[in-house]
């Protein structure tokens, strides 16, 4: 007999996640893993999400908020002063980037090979 579970609703937490493109250390030049997403549902204008911990580790429950307009600017959690800049460069190099993949203009392909590694 096949039964069909119902698929548990997931939290609007965690299903930012799954929208969200991980960008690994080896890609962006960056210490840390960064994630990117379209605009989707957003009430909130363009943002990347920031692992604290250098390396590529994904680490969702210790992350920085970094908004890219007009300037990057840290909106919600924390980073060492060094941190915070390389992220801020990283995302003035790739603005036009992420801004059109925010626009879902670009897939995560696209994506992946028009970013720019600090």
């Amino acid at each position: 007999m096949n039964v069909h579970q119902p698929i548990p609703e997931i939290p609007i937490e965690e299903k930012d996640f799954f929208l969200m493109s991980n960008l690994r250390p080896k890609h962006t030049g960056l210490p840390m893993v960064v994630w990117v997403s379209n605009r989707g549902n957003a009430r909130h204008d363009a943002r990347v999400k920031v692992c604290r911990k250098p390396g590529d580790l994904i680490d969702v429950t210790d992350m920085a908020v970094v908004g890219i307009r007009p300037t990057p600017t840290l909106i919600e959690g924390s980073l060492d002063d060094a941190s915070l800049k390389l992220v801020q460069d990283w995302i003035r190099l790739n603005e036009a980037t992420l801004i059109s993949y925010w626009n879902s203009e670009l897939d995560s392909i696209d994506l992946g090979l028009a970013l720019k590694k600090i």
